[in-house]
């Protein structure tokens, strides 16, 4: 039995290897980039101290931002679930080929590059002048780039506990329409309605190439904030401001990551 046990551990060890080689190839850049933040001279490196001075700055300076990409996360988190899940519902109850198809037109924006969808409401909604200028524009895009999110998320789950059955349950004990969705489907898909929750805040938070093509200098998000300021700031300023950004980020992958793992234990 030992010597047969013995491949297995070479085995897992090498693979071992291999994960924490790779994380440490991912992670020792964001580090880097995340220290040099709290560094008062990037280039003396922490020999010239330790300082909180260019985490003040970012938020001085783009305090503006911050909140605009929050406000827009959020205005995308309540448009993809008014419209998201109702739809997930229609195309659940009733699947067909018909259905399908629209499912397959629904999440077409995510096989589109960003910058092609972008391009796309430019030239049919560009001559608008107040909503081309406004955040509204850019909400638009973070919809249509993360409503197939939410339609796939809350349709899984509605698939796995058969609603149309419930449904049906539900009817023979003289419920309406709106009281079915209210109190049977809503509870029932509330699994998937937090996890594409959070991920349309988080794809919303951390879009960039989508927002790059639809902003303007008086509506900048997270993302392109942090691509101005490393091209016209000081690194220093630039590394605070990524800083800024994995604390705004980070939580929500954590999050996404333990919901998923929650939801699939108590599938079990």
């Amino acid at each position: 039995m030992t010597p047969s046990m013995k491949p297995h551990r070479l085995t897992f060890a090498i693979q071992l290897v291999v994960t924490l080689l790779a994380c440490a190839f991912l992670m020792v850049p964001a580090g880097a980039s995340i220290l040099a933040g709290f560094t008062a001279n990037y280039f003396r490196g922490l020999s010239s101290g330790l300082t909180l001075k260019w985490i003040g700055e970012v938020l001085a300076l783009y305090s503006d931002t911050i909140l605009l990409s929050i406000a827009i996360a959020l205005g995308t988190l309540c448009v993809t679930l008014l419209i998201g899940v109702p739809a997930a519902w229609a195309l659940a109850r009733r699947p067909s080929r018909l259905t399908r198809l629209v499912e397959e037109v629904v999440t077409l924006p995510v096989a589109i590059p960003g910058l092609a969808l972008a391009l796309a409401l430019i030239l049919a909604y560009g001559g608008i002048r107040d909503f081309r200028m406004s955040p509204l524009f850019i909400l638009t895009g973070h919809v249509l780039y993360t409503l197939p999110f939410m339609l796939r998320a809350v349709m899984a789950v509605l698939a796995a506990v058969d609603v149309r059955t419930l449904e049906e349950g539900a009817a023979s004990l003289g419920a309406s329409p709106l009281q079915r969705f209210f109190h049977v489907v809503v509870p029932n898909a509330r699994g998937g309605i937090l996890a594409g929750a959070l991920m349309v805040v988080t794809l919303s938070i951390g879009e960039f190439n989508l927002t790059w093509m639809l902003h303007t200098p008086l509506t900048k998000t997270l993302p392109v904030g942090l691509a101005d300021s490393y091209a016209s700031m000081r690194l220093e300023i630039a590394s605070a401001y990524t800083l800024v950004f994995f604390v705004m980020i980070v939580p929500l992958l954590v999050a996404l990551q333990l919901f998923g793992r929650t939801t699939q234990g108590a599938t079990r």
